[in-house]
């Protein structure tokens, strides 16, 4: 009893707490109409989640607890409302737009912070605007970005006198603003204006906004010289974001008052004085600078920073980085937590990284990539900062064996020392020493040796990257049991062998999968088609064999398959009916059979490459629904019949290749229906990026949340750049198997019907394909007739090979128009007259090209025209067809008629002269016809009696 009345006041206690958090009476009536009213001014156009927890029709529901509704837990009186979004984007996008009307929200009068951001509300109902918003004096957070407000919104918000924070971001203004606009906003604490078009006459006016501590002018397109009043007398500054604008020139000298600043960020602009001399140096309170991607010049050991004590993060990367004698060897009075240099211009032979890092201790994000940085592999970095969380070294020249500290790391995330000289074995205890790691490149290097079991420890690994070194062996089983959560796995272009992997295999989370290019065997696995998520499987150039598993035909969201260069048979599922395959490859096999149906209507696929194989029958009439193809290789196989018609209708192509089959009929003459065209339009060939950022806040690295700087560049979080699944084209022109990927692969554009049957003239229309094709091969066929003039139209065409047929006529004296072409082939066809005359590149083509027309003549030929009979003056049939063959041939059968004539008259001329010729003329007719009954008695009798027997 005396405990209990010791403690009898503590449900008392608890009474008031619950009353206290949910207002005496909840919230009040005149607001919860008032929400209701908003509620229903805008329900027509606005997401239906925002207000679907709304217990409308519950009059004792407590409108404090509803959705983007907060209250004061004491008065029970709305003090914010979180309207971010509320409108649909359909209605944002069509003729429904919302007029803000001041007095929905002039009952809420305790409001404090009002979000009406990313609305798309283009103006005020009349008599409504901001202008009544002076009656809620206790008004302190108005967010109205991404609106599409104009500069009158300005002279609106005067009268909010209690305002401190103003976010009018992604707006319509533009130009220059009043300073009496700005003058009443005296109490104004923060003001954002990022992706305005403001001219910077605003930073020469914002002095008189005396209690400014936050300005944000990003992306504001502001240009020219910083100016050197106005904003610099803004003595409570603490941040300020002017990244992304187009400035230039020095830093004025002014800058050096603003004593306050904490933040400053000058990212993405055209600065470019030595930094030496900027008034960096004396704004001794900063804790984040960055002056990335400009063109300062940069001291190597940057000793511009020695009196910056409060610095936390520093960003400079892509500037110039100058040579600063070594023996200006200064430590640093302070101790960075996040510190990024790459891609910086270096005109320093043998740079090694800056001596201040070797006295840095706490460091979480260190990125030193893309500079050609020499020297030994920088171990000392990661002994001394025993909080590491991301090192990234990449693309430097370091030597030397990759090593690690020997005591555990938990707190490292992400390594990339890709693009380097490292060479050497894994560490063993790598999976140990850091057990959290999440990312892990390490590709492009000299390693050898096979992967450490105790990657198999890395049980929050997503990705790994190994590919371009030296390493073999088999996969150890701990690795393929751990890593529950790996997502991309790169182990190309090494020497692993063995079986791929198990059954039971744990990698079920697998989104890319990069084996191609070692000695791996075996069958393919079936386990991945339990892989649900698996987007691209790149297991070209192995010993694979065995049919290609159902199972695969599981995987619906498959956008790039690569199983080419293997020893795989049988024929190719038909079950493939996925519409989202992009890429799909599988030539230098062993697959038979017909083309498959699956890829019927997929009219995202790209690329279809099953060259080289052993596939049988005809190319089907669906291969025209593919209407985004632009890749179509069937080369070296036993395909037949004639080209279908709807090949016509793959207009987007790039590279059409059939050769080495046995197609017969004519080339259709719709194939001038392909553009050739390098349209921005089409979808690209760079296939598909595989990976994902972890942006990470500034306030886990600054004493003090940043306003302006949220989140930390994409590119110094756990992963830099992500992993892309090129598609890579063999095609045969100049005589030459070339490799193409990439850019480049985007605009080659070529044709390759050669060895074949095909017959028929080479049709006209074929010159007036688009202007771009740089290839086409018709060579090793049963072509005849002319070649069409209009092959001069074909501007861009860099390899013409009609070798092998049997053309005739002459060579088209236009064909000299096609100024690009390196290599031009007529040869062995039955051409005759003149070869073109020997300018532009046809005076750089030699004898082989001609060869085999015994009727050509000219240089670069030995045999002379005029040792030749004169070819017929007819002329040419711009059309393309050849108006003067070798001998006309109604020239032909007069002179035959006139001919025998003369020779039956000399006959009987002869006769009647000389009496002796004459007697032994007829002599010889009648021993002739004496002859001929005798056969024909003495067989017919023969015969007769035959057939009586």
């Amino acid at each position: 009893m005396e405990l209990l009345g010791r403690y009898w006041w503590w449900p008392v206690v608890l009474v008031l707490v619950h009353f206290g958090m949910n207002g005496c009476f909840g919230c009040w009536e005149q607001e919860r109409i008032a929400l209701l009213q908003l509620e229903a001014s805008i329900v027509n156009c606005a997401y239906e989640h925002n207000f679907s927890h709304w217990d409308l029709g519950n009059k004792e529901s407590d409108c404090c607890e509803w959705e983007i509704v907060k209250c004061n837990i004491t008065t029970g009186r709305v003090i914010q409302l979180t309207l971010y979004r509320t409108m649909s984007y359909f209605s944002r996008e069509s003729a429904i737009d919302w007029y803000f009307n001041a007095s929905l929200f002039l009952p809420f009068e305790d409001l404090q912070y009002l979000d009406l951001s990313w609305n798309g509300i283009h103006g005020w109902v009349p008599n409504e605007g901001f202008e009544r918003f002076s009656l809620l004096s206790k008004l302190e957070v108005l967010h109205l970005d991404d609106n599409n407000f104009n500069n009158s919104i300005l002279q609106s918000l005067n009268g909010i006198a209690s305002l401190k924070e103003l976010d009018l971001s992604n707006n319509n203004l533009n130009g220059s603003i009043h300073i009496k606009e700005l003058s009443e906003l005296s109490n104004l604490e923060q003001l954002k204006l990022l992706f305005t078009l403001i001219d910077k006459s605003l930073l020469r006016k914002i002095g008189v906004m005396t209690s400014l501590n936050v300005l944000a002018m990003s992306y504001c397109e502001l240009n020219g010289t910083l100016p050197d009043r106005g904003w610099c007398e803004l003595k409570k500054l603490q941040e300020i974001d002017l990244s992304g604008n187009n400035f230039e020139g020095r830093l004025p000298s002014c800058m050096a008052n603003l004593t306050s600043l904490r933040i400053l960020d000058l990212s993405y602009n055209y600065f470019n004085e030595n930094i030496v001399q900027s008034p960096l140096s004396s704004l001794t309170s900063l804790e984040y600078l960055s002056f990335s991607n400009n063109n300062f010049t940069i001291p190597s050991t940057l000793s511009f920073l020695s009196n910056l004590s409060n610095l936390k993060i520093l960003l400079s990367d892509n500037n110039i980085l100058a040579l600063e004698p070594d023996s200006l060897t200064w430590i640093p009075t302070f101790q960075l937590k996040v510190f990024s240099l790459s891609s910086c211009s270096i005109k320093i032979h043998n740079r090694t990284p800056p001596r201040f890092l070797h006295y840095q201790y706490d460091l979480r994000i260190i990125k030193l990539s893309h500079n050609k940085l020499v020297g030994q592999f920088p171990y000392w970095l990661l002994e001394n900062n025993t909080r590491l969380e991301i090192f990234i070294v990449n693309n430097n020249s370091f030597t030397g064996p990759f090593m690690v500290p020997s005591d555990i790391r938990p707190n490292m995330l992400s390594i990339d020392i890709s693009d380097n000289y490292l060479h050497g074995p894994i560490p063993t205890n790598l999976g140990i020493i850091f057990p959290n790691l999440e990312f892990l490149k390490m590709s492009r290097n000299e390693f050898e040796g096979n992967i450490p079991s105790s990657f198999g420890n890395l049980g929050f690994l997503w990705s790994l990257d190994l590919s371009e070194n030296n390493f073999s062996g088999t996969i150890p089983m701990h690795f393929i049991m751990g890593c529950g959560n790996l997502e991309i796995l790169i182990l190309s272009n090494n020497s692993f062998s063995g079986q791929i992997f198990p059954a039971n295999s744990n990698w079920t989370n697998l989104a890319s999968l990069h084996l191609d290019n070692n000695h791996f065997s075996g069958t393919l696995p079936t386990w991945v088609g339990n892989v649900t998520y698996i987007e691209d499987i790149v297991m070209a150039k192995n010993h694979f064999e065995g049919p290609i598993p159902i199972e695969l035909c599981k995987l619906v969201y498959l956008d790039f398959i690569d199983l080419s260069d293997n020893n795989l048979f049988g024929s190719v599922p038909s079950c493939f009916n996925s519409s989202i395959i992009r890429f799909f490859q599988l030539n230098k096999n062993c697959l038979s059979g017909p083309i498959p149906s699956s890829f019927q209507n997929n009219s995202n696929l790209l690329a279809l490459n099953l060259r080289d194989n052993h596939l049988t029958g005809n190319i089907p009439n669906w291969i025209g629904s593919l209407s985004s193809l632009r890749i179509l290789l069937l080369k070296a196989n036993h395909l037949g019949g004639q080209i279908p018609i709807q090949v016509c209708l793959l207009q987007n192509l790039n590279i059409l290749d059939l050769s080495d089959n046995k197609f017969s009929g004519l080339i259709p003459h719709c194939l001038s229906n392909v553009t050739f065209d390098a349209s921005a339009d089409k979808t690209s060939l760079r296939s598909l990026s595989s990976g994902a950022y972890d942006l990470r806040s500034t306030s886990l690295y600054l004493n003090i949340k940043s306003d302006i700087i949220k989140y930390l560049p994409h590119d110094l979080s756990t992963v830099d750049g992500f992993l892309d699944a090129e598609e890579e084209v063999e095609f045969t022109t100049k005589t030459r198997t070339y490799s193409y990927k990439g850019d480049i692969l985007e605009y080659m554009f070529g044709i390759d019907l050669s060895c074949n049957n095909l017959a028929g003239k080479i049709p006209l229309e074929l010159g007036r394909m688009g202007s771009n094709i740089r290839a086409l091969n018709l060579s090793h066929n049963n072509l005849s007739g002319p070649i069409p003039v209009t092959f001069s139209n074909l501007k861009q065409i860099e390899s013409l090979d009609l070798s092998y047929n049997n053309l005739n006529g002459k060579i088209p004296p236009q064909l000299t128009e096609m100024t690009s072409l390196a290599v031009f082939s007529v040869a062995h066809n039955n051409l005759s007259g003149t070869t073109p005359e020997r300018k532009n590149q046809f005076g750089t083509f030699d004898e082989s090209s001609y060869d085999g027309n015994p009727l050509l003549c000219g240089p670069p030929l030995q045999n002379s025209c005029t040792k030749m009979r004169p070819s017929s003056t007819m002329p040419v049939d711009y059309e393309g067809e050849e108006g003067d063959i070798f001998m006309d041939m109604g020239v032909f059968y007069i002179s035959f008629v006139v001919v025998y004539i003369t020779v039956l008259l000399g006959i009987v001329v002869v006769l009647y002269i000389n009496p002796y010729w004459r007697r032994s003329w007829f002599n010889l007719i009648e021993v002739c016809i004496d002859t001929c009954y005798c056969f024909f008695v003495v067989h017919y009798h023969k015969l007769v009696n035959f057939s009586l027997a």
